[in-house]
C-alpha cells in the first residue's frame, strides 16, 4: 500500500488543493517540463554533428535509458504521493542528509531549466520579429514572460496544467507537420544511409548519447504534484513513465527527419543556426519556418511555466520539513498554492538572466541550461539507487529490479562523467565547480541544522517513518 504525504506540517484546513488534477493535467506538467519542440531545435544540430546518421540511434537509446530512470521513479511514487519529491523519496530511504542534497539538486535543476527556457522565450519572440524587421529588448520579454508565468503559477494549478499541455500539443503539431513535409518531399522513402549507421563512430555515438539524455530533463515533474493529482498513487506514476515514451519517440522521428533533410550531413546540420526552419524552406514551405519559431516559443513558455511550478512545490515540501525558510511552506488562503515559493522562483527566474546582458543569449542558454542538468543528473542516479534500496528494505527486491536500478544508475553515471570528461571549453568547464560550490552549501545548511537544532532531524525522521507504508 501506498501513502499520502503526511499532512501535519500544514497550516490547520489551508492545503494544497487535494484530487484537484486529473491524470491529463497531471502528465501535462512532466511534458510541458520536457518542452519536447523546444529541446529538438537546441539540440538535435548538435547531437548530428557528433553522431552523424546514428542520431535517430542515439535518441533511441536515450529514450531507453530515460525510460529505466522513469521505472525507478514510478517504483517510489507509486508508494509516496508527495509534493517533495525526490526530496521525500530519497530521504524515506537514504535518510535526511541524502535527501536534503537531492532536493538541494533538484531546486536548481528546475529553477536554471525555467531560467533558460525564458531566455528560449526572447531568443524566438525576436526571430518571430525579426520577420517584421521588428526586435524587443531582452529584458523586456522575461519580464513580459516570467509575469505571465507568475500569473498561472500562483493562482491555480489546474490551469497551470492545462494551459501548458495544450500550449505542447499545439507547438507539437507544428513541428510534426514540417516533419510531414520533409517526409513527403522525400516521397517518404526509406534512408538506408541512416538505418546503416553510414559514416557513424562508437565514439560519437557515446558521446551525443549525453546531448541526447539533456533532451528529457523534467519529465519526472509530475511526482511534484502528489498532494494535488487525483489518484496519485497511480496517475503519478503512469505520467512518469509515458512522458520519456511520447517524447522519445517524437525525438527519433525529429532526428531522423532532420537528417534525411539535410542529405545525411550531421555537419551542415550542426552549422545551421535554424535547421528546422531551413528544411521547411527547402520542402518549399518557407511560411512554415515562422510557425517554428511560434511553437518553439510556445514550448519554451510551457516548460518555463511547468519548471516553476515544480520548483515551487519542492520548496514547499522542503519549507515545511524546515530544511529552508518555513516560509517556503505557506499556502495561499484562497488560491491554495505555495504562493511564497512561487514568487521567489519567478523573481530568480526573471532576474539571472537579466543580469547576464553580457553574454549572447544562446550562450547564456547553454551555461543555465547545463548547470541545470548536473542537478537533474545527480537526482537520476540517487533515485535509481534509492528505489531498489527501498524494496529492499521492505522485503520486495526482486531481480528485474536490481537491474532497472542498475541500468539507470549506470546510464546516468555515464551521463555525469560524460559531462565533464573530455574536458569541455571554457566556461563549461568551470560550471561543474559552481554546481559543486552550490551543494557544500547545501551540505554546511544541514549541518547547521544538525549543530543547532537536532530536534529538527528527529521529528523529520519520525514524520517520514510515521507516514511511510508499512
Amino acid at each position: 500500500m501506498g501513502t499520502i504525504e503526511n499532512t501535519a506540517l500544514t497550516d490547520g484546513a489551508v492545503t494544497l488543493k487535494k484530487d484537484h488534477l486529473s491524470f491529463v493535467e497531471t502528465l501535462g506538467q512532466s511534458v510541458a517540463n520536457v518542452a519536447p519542440t523546444f529541446m529538438p531545435a537546441i539540440m538535435i544540430a548538435t547531437v548530428a554533428g557528433i553522431a552523424g546518421t546514428a542520431s535517430w540511434l542515439v535518441y533511441a537509446l536515450a529514450t531507453i535509458s530515460l525510460i529505466f530512470v522513469a521505472l525507478n521513479v514510478a517504483r517510489l511514487a507509486g508508494r509516496y504521493a508527495t509534493a517533495g519529491s525526490f526530496f521525500v523519496y530519497i530521504s524515506r530511504t537514504m535518510g535526511p542528509m541524502a535527501g536534503m542534497l537531492a532536493g538541494w539538486a533538484m531546486i536548481v535543476a528546475y529553477l536554471f531549466t525555467a531560467m533558460a527556457v525564458t531566455v528560449g522565450v526572447a531568443i524566438f519572440v525576436n526571430l518571430i520579429l525579426q520577420s517584421f524587421s521588428l526586435s524587443l529588448p531582452s529584458a523586456v520579454i522575461y519580464a513580459v514572460s516570467v509575469g505571465l508565468v507568475w500569473l498561472l503559477a500562483y493562482r491555480d494549478i489546474k490551469v497551470s496544467s492545462r494551459i501548458g499541455l495544450g500550449l505542447e500539443i499545439i507547438s507539437v503539431g507544428i513541428i510534426l507537420a514540417a516533419a510531414a513535409l520533409v517526409l513527403w518531399h522525400h516521397a517518404f522513402k526509406f534512408d538506408m544511409a541512416q538505418f546503416s549507421l553510414q559514416g557513424s563512430t562508437s565514439k560519437g555515438v557515446m558521446q551525443a548519447l549525453v546531448l541526447a539524455i539533456f533532451s528529457f530533463v523534467g519529465f519526472e515533474s509530475a511526482t511534484s504534484l502528489g498532494r494535488e493529482a487525483r489518484n496519485p498513487l497511480h496517475a503519478i506514476p503512469k505520467a512518469v513513465v509515458l512522458t520519456p515514451i511520447l517524447a522519445g519517440a517524437f525525438f527519433v522521428l525529429m532526428a531522423y527527419t532532420v537528417l534525411m533533410g539535410f542529405n545525411d550531413d550531421g555537419a551542415i546540420v550542426a552549422k545551421d543556426s535554424s535547421p528546422l526552419n531551413t528544411l521547411a524552406a527547402g520542402a518549399g514551405a518557407p511560411w512554415l519556418g515562422l510557425l517554428i519559431y511560434v511553437g518553439a516559443t510556445i514550448s519554451s513558455f510551457a516548460c518555463a511555466l511547468a519548471s516553476l511550478n515544480a520548483a515551487a512545490r519542492l520548496l514547499f515540501s522542503m519549507g515545511r520539513y524546515q530544511f529552508i525558510h518555513d516560509s517556503m511552506g505557506l499556502i495561499h488562503t484562497r488560491h491554495r498554492t505555495p504562493h511564497l515559493a512561487v514568487s521567489l522562483s519567478a523573481v530568480a527566474m526573471f532576474l539571472v538572466p537579466a543580469l547576464m546582458f553580457k553574454y549572447a543569449l544562446i550562450d547564456a542558454l547553454g551555461y543555465l541550461g547545463t548547470i541545470a542538468t548536473f542537478g537533474f543528473i545527480v537526482v537520476y542516479f540517487l533515485i535509481s539507487v534509492a528505489a531498489p534500496l527501498y524494496l529492499k528494505q521492505h522485503h520486495d527486491l526482486k531481480l528485474k529490479d536490481r537491474i532497472i536500478g542498475a541500468v539507470g544508475a549506470l546510464a546516468m553515471a555515464v551521463a555525469m562523467v560524460g559531462s565533464v570528461y573530455p574536458v569541455p571549453d571554457y566556461p563549461y568547464n568551470i560550471l561543474p565547480y559552481f554546481f559543486l560550490v552550490y551543494m557544500a552549501l547545501g551540505a554546511l545548511w544541514f549541518l547547521r541544522i544538525k549543530l543547532r537544532s537536532p530536534q529538527t532531524l528527529v521529528n523529520i525522521e519520525k514524520d517520514l517513518e510515521m507516514s511511510a507504508p508499512g
